[in-house]
């Protein structure tokens, strides 16, 4: 379980594809203690830690997360979106993420509003029922909070510090994310079946 908050940003060093996976190291951030089988988010995708050595760890993607997800795209050199997972003790600066990501979605525009940026998204309709107003989503494991839905998308404002401590900075229309949503809405819906 995660919360959101992004807490670095690191590179793909190496990527191998191998028969039924694809096996990606990646560079440690600076004073992160990482052991095998601890779970990372990655760019929102719950990943489970397999080696660590003095600069990189190593991470592991069978086929289904590689076509679910942006991570099918990821190339050595690019930078991705990392947090640790919770402890009990934790503060919880966003919102439960699960890391299990839902689906992908494609930036359709971006405008200012004051200091702000707004980052517009298409999302199948299937997801993005789950989004309200003022709800939560999770955008490449970044907890944000959605300020409208239209049918099939959603947007969130970005301060500038955002933008610069994630990997959202540098996409732009086009860009596609992995977009996770809020683990409540799906439950709600489970519970009480229309």
């Amino acid at each position: 379980m995660f919360s959101g908050i992004v807490e670095a940003t690191s590179r793909v060093v190496k990527l191998e594809d191998t028969k039924g996976q694809r096996v990606a190291w990646i560079a440690r951030p600076r004073g992160w203690k990482l052991k095998a089988g601890e779970s990372v988010s990655v760019d929102g995708v719950c990943s489970t830690v397999q080696e660590v050595n003095r600069g990189t760890f190593r991470v592991i993607y069978m086929f289904e997360t590689l076509r679910r997800t942006t991570l099918g795209r990821m190339s050595s050199g690019c930078t991705l979106n990392l947090e640790r997972s919770l402890t009990l003790n934790s503060l919880i600066g966003g919102h439960l993420v699960q890391g299990h990501v839902d689906s992908t979605a494609r930036i359709v525009g971006v405008h200012s509003d004051g200091a702000a940026s707004v980052y517009e998204f298409s999302l199948p309709e299937r997801f993005a029922r789950y989004l309200v107003e003022k709800g939560s989503v999770a955008v490449d494991g970044i907890s944000l909070t959605v300020i409208e839905t239209r049918r099939p998308g959603f947007s969130v404002s970005l301060l500038d510090y955002t933008l610069q401590h994630t990997t959202l900075g540098a996409k732009g229309r086009g860009d596609s994310v992995n977009v996770e949503v809020d683990l409540l809405a799906k439950y709600v819906e489970k519970l009480f079946p229309s």
